[in-house]
């Protein structure tokens, strides 16, 4: 990119004493996002005229390789000890100058950033005299902040090479092999007795067609013979402690009951027990045992005992001749050491309420995830489309059930809150389940009623037009009039549905139905126990918060924790290997060499001011980074704060509590504010 350091301007040293600070000046025009509000080279003007600036530039883009040159030669030529750059938001090139400066030989903690893209001119549109004033009173605050940065140097902290992922799902599974692929040991940690989360439940996966259960059988094979990945099951992470690249897991592990059983003593045991409890594989639609498989080629390939359904009547136990099974089992407490945690725990299904679009008032009214054991050839009907030993002719499927709701329509959830966010795959998987229908069973009847349709990956607008193609008739409803369904008068169908139709105008229909099928989105599971253990946040929608969806998209706030899969976010499962993948290359990088290196804007404590109150330790109690320690000074014992600089994240919390003054966050003191206050008074008066 051309650049453009017209109306530069160079106090020269004559204007700087010996041990004054040389301040070098930098404004970027960010390709008009800046210059185009803000007068920049009036910026450059004023900036020049303060003390102790020695040069003062401007570029029309700071980042590119000819603006680090600038900086670099003027560094050197210059003799700059002090570097202020106003450009856009640091989250995006702070690092980017600080390597540029220490490539000049100067600490890269000796610059101080700007951000007049983001604070005043995307903000400032409207009042470029404004803005212009504003921009000059802020770089006169860095400057001010400039003259009192000390050079500092980065906190390097061992790490251990090994990572805990938890959940066993596609994206728990596909993080581990990566991980293990990358030379790093691994703990899967899997909630459940079965891994395979919920890609097991399906037959097909959109938009391959490839099929569920053999693709996942694959992968956990590989995950099991890797002699790098250890797989616990029935396991939850009950306390966590430490930070990144070093983190301390206490794990409970509960016992699936049952050790190393052949299949034909597994079929035994099963048959024997005399407790019937709704299957979760085949979402209530059948029953199994208390002793149980979900389903033929399930991993790991023995039977688990569903512990809270167990009446340890010993049926089970009996029927294998009093070998392999156990039902006194008692809890394993594990420690897990690692050096960083995937999470990918995955979704939850939303469940609709009684009365919604009939669910759980009329038995015809069932939920897409239903639909998809039925049509499966090994599931409950064989892959027969029938219900209730009746044969389906008109079958209805409705969208957006538990999803884009909308407040004042739509009834709030247990948290008090509609779900406005859209999960979608539920159209591109409604669609396959429509051409699914017209192809293996011509007969049927399929209404699709959508507010709108959202196939927006590669290759899915291709059901749309297939099921189109195969007789599909669409209706489109508007979401503040949702369909309604109710008991039907005919003899032909149980249920008829009543909907105003926007693609005739608002004509309204009645459609028979022998099924209606609901579309029921993603929300977001319950983790509140490990969200509260990492101290990671979510997002507005519930799911788990990343830092930067586009520059950091699988990094949390917390170091060292990392998101795989759809505990960010609804995904496909396309989507969720990759993002799986990014976590795991992520992870990787961060533990490769056995060091991390962390930015150095820890809180300090000066040990002759300090006198041991304890206050900063109550501030700091959420991330209990500080803690009182005995010393001994003048030959007397006494208390002082000690801060874990692993531990610490910079907040601040502590410093205004300390009635001594005795702890500064290195890089943000408090003598650097007031010097930033003074510089904003002085160019405003």
């Amino acid at each position: 990119m051309e650049q453009s350091h017209s109306h530069d301007y160079q106090q020269g040293a004559s204007g700087v004493g010996a041990d004054t600070p040389r301040v070098g000046v930098y404004v970027c025009q960010c390709g008009g996002n800046i210059s185009d509000v803000v007068n920049v080279d009036r910026v450059v003007q004023a900036t020049a005229r303060v003390p102790g600036v020695v040069v003062a530039r401007q570029s029309s883009a700071m980042c590119s390789q000819a603006g680090q040159n600038l900086l670099i030669e003027d560094i050197q030529r210059e003799k700059l000890d002090r570097i202020v750059i106003g450009a856009c938001t640091p989250s995006l090139h702070e690092h980017t100058f600080r390597a540029a400066v220490a490539r000049a030989g100067l600490n890269p903690y000796l610059y101080q950033h700007v951000n007049l893209r983001e604070q005043i001119s995307w903000c400032t549109k409207s009042d470029p005299e404004g803005a212009t004033a504003k921009a000059i009173r802020l770089i006169a605050a860095g400057i001010g902040k400039a003259r009192k940065l000390q050079p500092l140097a980065s906190i390097s902290t061992k790490a251990i090479r090994h990572v805990t992922v938890i959940g066993g799902g596609i994206s728990g599974l596909r993080a581990a092999r990566d991980l293990s692929r990358l030379g790093f040991a691994v703990t899967l940690l899997e909630q459940s007795p079965f891994l395979g989360g919920r890609i097991a439940h399906w037959h097909g996966l959109y938009p391959t067609e490839t099929a569920a259960r053999d693709l996942l059988a694959t992968l956990i094979q590989e995950v099991e013979k890797d002699p790098n990945i250890t797989v616990v099951t029935r396991a939850e992470v009950i306390e966590t402690s430490g930070c990144q690249g070093n983190f301390q897991l206490q794990v409970a592990a509960i016992p699936r009951g049952v050790n190393r059983l052949s299949a034909e003593e597994s079929r035994a045991a099963i048959k024997a027990c005399p407790v019937q409890v709704p299957s979760e594989f085949d979402f209530g639609l059948t029953e199994r045992k208390a002793i149980y498989l979900p389903y033929e080629g399930c991993s790991p390939a023995i039977p688990a005992i569903d512990w809270k359904a167990c009446t340890r009547c010993g049926q089970c136990v009996a029927a294998v001749g009093g070998k392999g099974i156990s039902l006194e089992d008692a809890e394993e407490r594990l420690t897990i050491a690692t050096g960083a945690i995937v999470l990918a725990t995955g979704f939850d299904l939303y469940q609709p309420y009684e009365g919604e679009f009939g669910y759980g008032q009329h038995r015809e009214v069932i939920t897409l995830a239903q639909l998809e054991r039925l049509l499966d050839p090994q599931g409950p009907t064989g892959g027969s489309l029938e219900w209730q030993g009746r044969p389906v002719r008109n079958l209805c499927l409705i969208h957006c059930v538990g999803s884009r709701q909308i407040e004042g329509v739509h009834r709030p959830g247990p948290n008090g809150k509609v779900n406005t966010h859209c999960s979608r795959v539920c159209c591109t998987a409604t669609l396959r389940a429509a051409v699914e229908i017209r192809r293996r069973f011509p007969e049927v009847n399929v209404f699709d009623l959508h507010q709108d349709i959202r196939t927006y990956g590669r290759g899915h607008e291709e059901y749309y037009r297939e099921a189109s193609r195969l007789g599909v008739i669409f209706i489109r409803y508007a979401g503040e009039e949702p369909p309604v369904v109710s008991a039907s008068e005919a003899d032909s169908s149980p249920l008829v549905i009543r909907v105003k139709d926007l693609l005739t105008f608002g004509e309204e229909l009645e459609i028979p139905a022998d099924l209606v099928v609901l579309a029921t989105g993603m929300i977001p599971r319950d983790i509140e126990r490990l969200i509260e253990q990492l101290k990671i946040a979510r997002s507005e929608d519930g799911f788990l918060q990343e830092v930067h969806p586009k520059l950091r998209p699988v990094e949390m706030a917390v170091g060292g924790v990392f998101l795989a899969g759809t505990c960010q976010a609804p995904m496909d499962v396309m989507e969720s290997c990759t993002g799986a993948s990014s976590a795991a290359a992520k992870a990787a990088s961060l533990l490769a060499h056995g060091t991390i290196e962390l930015e150095p804007f820890r809180a300090q404590v000066d040990p002759n001011l300090c006198q041991g109150h304890g206050k900063c330790v109550e501030a700091c109690r959420y991330q209990q980074a500080i803690r009182l320690v005995e010393v001994e000074q003048n030959g007397r014992k006494a208390m002082r704060a000690e801060v874990n600089s692993a531990l610490c994240n910079g907040c601040g919390m502590c410093v205004p509590v300390c009635p001594t003054g005795a702890i500064q966050v290195a890089g943000w003191r408090l003598d650097q504010f007031e010097a930033m206050v003074d510089a904003i008074v002085a160019e405003h008066t």
